[in-house]
């Protein structure tokens, strides 16, 4: 070829031992090999640094639109996921206002995000009681997935499914092609122990974790997955926390039902003894578990019994971060770190990291041209220096109230640059031009 876009020079691939250059042009991958014929409008010396797909995270909470963009929007929250090396997200349905339960709502977000998301990004809609007429014209809009909840939310406009509703939910979305994700969790075990310490001034960290014990989780995906089978949905379990919670996946898929899981970096760097340790910035549901639960994830993840990773990130005001940890507002606030937390961690090969920071969610929410190196593909890529390692810091961080329970912690990769379809949006500690995300819609073939 003799001219593209951006040339990336001298970059190693994952599975590869020689270097190789890069080139894009249109947004495209245009050729991968060594040494490429070609001028560039932009050069990039790797240095013999690794080169990956862009990431594929689709379980983010950016609150955009409404008053809860005060612990994140979407330039914020996707600032933070251009840095870390994702250069496409999915955005839950539920912490906006009004929440993604219609066409309306749909449009109201879209509106709101399409001119601040510095990476693509794509829709989740809601299943809850009352919307189930939305969730067709929510397809025809664009919506990449469905999500429901077993268990309460703590957000008002976003009811739990009951289980007739997720039954009729699951059998609408099935001849859609689309599949339905359950946050699972057995509500009435979780919402009554829970009452049961609060009642008995049992409020510590200890009595949090186990007002949510593992049971609850395993009966809920046993539920989903029984529901999927009779109705021919395909199903998709969030941050699945358990090794007996990816046994029931793995054993209900192996008999054909069309199912699948993820894990959060979050279960799979902390447990439950850094929740005691960490308070409220460590909270989440489902919550930190045993070492033994962490071992049995990544042997998982390694596998290709759990999918993919996600950051499920879910920031929080420092005020809602206060008081007992029944009270204070949940979730982690790590979208900036998974793929630096992933290499760190160094349990995975190159290969099966491109898997599951790219390309399995791309495959599984039909994101067609993301989440590959190969020519063709969408120019999504990140570029990464291993054997540099630091403490994270605050002031590296992106999201907009820098809380993050991997402060403090020594990272031996840094994300050096994030190439969004040909074009730099992060390099070297900084955010490049302005933003230029766009809407992406699954490409069904049914």
């Amino acid at each position: 070829m003799s001219d593209c876009d951006l040339l990336i020079v001298g970059a190693r691939m994952p599975g590869g031992t020689e270097s190789v250059d890069i080139a894009i042009a249109d947004g495209e991958i245009a050729a991968i090999g060594p040494s490429l014929p070609t001028t560039a409008g932009e050069r990039i010396d790797a240095g013999d640094r690794i080169v990956l797909p862009g990431g594929v995270d689709p379980h983010v909470h950016f609150n955009e639109p409404g008053p809860r963009t005060a612990s994140e929007g979407f330039a914020t929250g996707s600032a933070s996921l251009a840095a870390g090396g994702v250069t496409t997200t999915v955005e839950m349905p539920l912490t906006a206002s009004p929440a993604t339960t219609s066409v309306a709502a749909f449009d109201a977000k879209l509106s709101a995000v399409a001119p601040i998301s510095r990476v693509d990004f794509g829709l989740w809609g809601g299943i809850v009681p009352g919307n189930l007429e939305q969730l067709e014209p929510l397809a025809a809009r664009g919506v990449v997935a469905f999500k429901a909840f077993m268990s309460e939310t703590g957000v008002a406009d976003f009811e739990a499914a009951d289980d007739l509703t997720l039954y009729e939910g699951m059998s609408r979305v099935a001849p859609l092609g689309l599949l339905v994700a359950v946050h699972a969790e057995n509500d009435t075990m979780t919402r009554e122990l829970a009452a049961r310490a609060v009642a008995a001034g049992r409020r510590s960290v200890r009595d949090y974790l186990d007002s949510r014990p593992a049971i609850a989780e395993t009966e809920a995906i046993a539920r989903a997955i029984e529901l999927a089978t009779v109705t021919g949905c395909p199903l998709h379990i969030v941050h699945v926390s358990t090794g007996r919670g990816v046994a029931l996946v793995a054993e209900a898929a192996a008999r054909g039902v069309d199912v699948t899981c993820e894990v959060t970096a979050h279960h799979l760097v902390l447990t439950e003894e850094d929740a005691e340790r960490l308070g409220s910035v460590a909270k989440c549901a489902p919550p930190l578990r045993p070492a033994a639960d962490t071992d049995a994830l990544w042997e998982a993840l390694g596998d290709g019994r759990v999918s993919f990773v996600v950051s499920d990130h879910s920031p929080a005001t420092p005020i809602d971060r206060t008081g007992d940890p029944f009270s204070a507002w949940g979730g982690i606030a790590g979208g900036q770190s998974t793929l630096e937390l992933l290499l760190t961690e160094d349990r995975l090969s190159l290969t099966e990291l491109a898997r599951a920071f790219a390309s399995a969610a791309a495959r599984r929410f039909h994101l067609a041209g993301k989440g590959a190196l190969e020519v063709g593909a969408d120019g999504d890529l990140v570029l990464v220096g291993l054997d540099d390692p630091r403490v994270l810091e605050a002031h590296e961080l992106r999201s907009r109230h820098r809380l993050s329970p991997y402060l403090g912690r020594t990272l031996t990769a840094r994300v050096v640059a994030t190439i969004l379809r040909g074009q730099t949006i992060y390099r070297d500690g900084r955010l490049v031009g302005d933003p230029r995300g766009r809407l992406v819609t699954p490409v069904l073939t049914l």
